[in-house]
């Protein structure tokens, strides 16, 4: 299938997904629709392992395109379906079966930067900015995904001043897990992706499935779920191919099964 508002590549059981509305890679009602479609097709797709989500350009989203909101009112229901839409498009990315990995290539305002953060694990370039800019243009939401990411004093401060928050300053606080050059950004990435890729894809969505239930768990159902998914994965076929290559001292061949 073609997009409008994105790329997508797939090579090596990796898929490549880059944001691709220039100028600025703002959020609107179609990328919505279509990073949704992909995200989960990709879920689907057993040649897919790993995926990677990038921007053109040297902005990663600057966040909702604003220029949307002022036909909204001239519709009864636009905003609640813009609502729902804008919910599941995060969800899309949070949910999906296949790890993500977020190759932030520059700025990520708004629902830029919640898009961001719905990947599993987060590389930032060096140009690269964050921002809740809401409050300068009228809107609300971010409230809550700022809570859960940093502390309250500093949540309140980023978003009541809309303040520019760096991508150093967002790996000090342990939020992203590197900080490259922004040549370099992909190249990171993908050293990540392959080397999931080359995990039992089985293993890895059982952990991300995983991942994804404990984190509203109390400790001792999450461990007993966790110890459940250890169960499963023992009475599978990757499994008994992992322990045997361990034993041989060979590569592992994934069955997926």
């Amino acid at each position: 299938m073609n997009y409008e508002c994105f790329k997508l590549a797939i090579a090596d059981h990796i898929a490549v997904v880059t944001y691709d509305r220039p100028p600025v890679n703002a959020q609107n009602r179609l990328s919505r629709d279509e990073l949704t479609h992909i995200f989960d097709s990709l879920s689907d797709n057993d040649d897919v392992r790993v995926i990677v989500l990038t921007g053109s350009g040297n902005v990663f989203s600057a966040g909702a395109d604003v220029k949307e909101r002022a036909v909204m009112d001239k519709e009864d229901g636009a905003y609640i379906r813009h609502n729902r839409v804008t919910r599941e498009y995060f969800y899309a990315v949070e949910d999906c079966a296949k790890p993500v990995i977020c190759a932030a290539n520059g700025a990520a305002m708004g629902a830029g930067f919640v898009l961001m953060m719905s990947c599993d694990i987060v590389l930032a370039s060096d140009n690269t900015f964050v921002s809740m800019p809401e409050v300068n243009v009228g809107l609300s939401g971010g409230m809550r995904f700022l809570t859960d990411h940093f502390p309250r004093s500093f949540a309140r401060h980023m978003y009541y001043t809309g303040r520019k928050v760096t991508a150093d300053e967002l790996y000090r606080r342990g939020l992203i897990e590197a900080v490259v050059p922004r040549e370099r950004l992909m190249d990171e990435a993908m050293k990540i992706a392959r080397d999931i890729a080359a995990k039992s894809p089985l293993a890895i969505q059982t952990a991300k499935r995983g991942f994804n239930t404990v984190a509203e768990m109390p400790s001792r159902d999450a461990y007993r779920f966790e110890q459940g998914l250890t169960v499963m994965l023992s009475k599978t076929e990757d499994t008994r191919e992992a322990q045997a290559a361990f034993v041989e001292k060979r590569a592992p061949v994934w069955k997926g099964r």
